[in-house]
């Protein structure tokens, strides 16, 4: 947990706390992160306009919306011909996790009670791996503060480019920039494998979501992808149970 305390100009530059991150140190972080991400939203900004959203719905989902993931998969499985409540679904259940930042976050970083419907809108992994990284909690709300404005702003910026550039070009396809979204969204999650389970977890997943697009609507395969996770987590569980009954038995 960060520090309570908000001292200034202790251990460093002026307005960063005793043994903490200098303010510079974290708003450049946020930026960066910001930047990065934010100008992927061009990617998505021609997905959606190429999967047949008119400008101001594709500006909307960005606005209103406002996690990529979900705004991928929902406008992939439009543009795949899928039906409306299943896309939904789909991208609902992706956006699901951000509930679970948002409890983290609130702890975290103790806002002020008429500040937190507002801030719940930047609440998504971008924002909530920066202000984890910070070591208090003037850091961590510097870090949230600035990734969020940043690549809020430049997300819906370069979506109303990428829209904008995909009506202009006319056909995303001939282009090859329908593959736009989905190479954003896997470079962005590639980074997050780290341990093994998270790879198997990957792994299933696209397993399940490939292997079932042949044979269920567009959308369905995306929803039942989501069971990777418990499935690869049962089987760890059974595994490393069985390795402590083995080394229980030599034990003895």
């Amino acid at each position: 947990m960060a520090s309570e305390d908000i001292r200034a100009g202790a251990g460093g530059e002026p307005g960063s706390e005793a043994g903490g991150k200098p303010d510079s140190a974290v708003v450049r972080d946020a930026l960066g992160v910001g930047v990065a991400v934010g100008l992927s939203g061009f990617a998505f900004g021609v997905t959606s306009a190429g999967g047949g959203l008119t400008l101001l719905q594709t500006c909307a989902l960005s606005l209103l919306v406002f996690t990529g993931a979900s705004q991928f998969a929902l406008v992939g499985a439009l543009a795949a011909g899928g039906n409306p409540l299943t896309a939904a679904a789909g991208a609902f259940f992706l956006g699901v996790r951000n509930t679970f930042y948002g409890l983290r976050l609130s702890q975290l970083l103790a806002l002020p009670r008429a500040v937190r419907p507002f801030a719940a809108q930047w609440v998504i992994d971008e924002t909530t791996a920066v202000t984890l990284a910070q070591p208090t909690r003037r850091a961590a709300r510097i870090g949230f503060t600035v990734t969020g404005l940043t690549l809020y702003l430049l997300w819906n910026l370069t979506t109303l480019l990428g829209a904008l550039g995909a009506k202009a070009i006319g056909d995303t396809d001939a282009w090859g920039l329908d593959a736009a979204g989905p190479a954003v969204f896997l470079a962005l999650l590639a980074p997050m494998l780290k341990t093994t389970t998270e790879r198997a977890v990957a792994a299933l997943a696209v397993l399940l979501g490939l292997g079932l697009l042949p044979v269920l609507p567009a959308g369905v395969p995306v929803l039942v992808a989501a069971l990777a996770a418990p499935i690869a987590l049962y089987a760890e569980g059974r595994r490393q149970g069985g390795s402590r009954n083995d080394a229980q038995e030599e034990d003895r």
